[in-house]
């Protein structure tokens, strides 16, 4: 469940609570860090990063964080990301002992 839609990614982070704030600043900044000529955006409501084409999009929701690579990303950090909740195209990052909603 997202908070309301926002026109940028500041203002989609802003959206929450302080503790999640700063996990989703450093998943912003990680990103930013490692594609640094990718554009930034909001798109499905999220913050997206393209770069010639969709690169990641990640989100906050109530029991965990989104992250959205291309399948090809989930692929090539399989084994990394074995001990996370996922799929093709995604990565699950529980939220312990947090509430977005309280």
């Amino acid at each position: 469940m997202n908070v309301n839609r926002a026109k940028d990614v500041d203002e989609y982070i802003s959206k929450f609570p302080k503790d999640i704030q700063k996990i989703l600043k450093q998943i912003r900044s990680t990103v930013k860090k490692a594609a640094p000529s990718a554009e930034e955006t909001i798109k499905f409501a999220i913050p997206t990063y393209v770069l010639f084409g969709n690169l990641v999009h990640f989100a906050a929701f109530k029991k965990h964080i989104g992250f959205y690579p291309a399948p090809s990303g989930i692929e090539a950090f399989k084994n990394e990301l074995s001990v996370y909740k996922g799929a093709k195209g995604s990565v699950q990052f529980l939220l312990i002992n947090q509430c977005l909603y309280n």
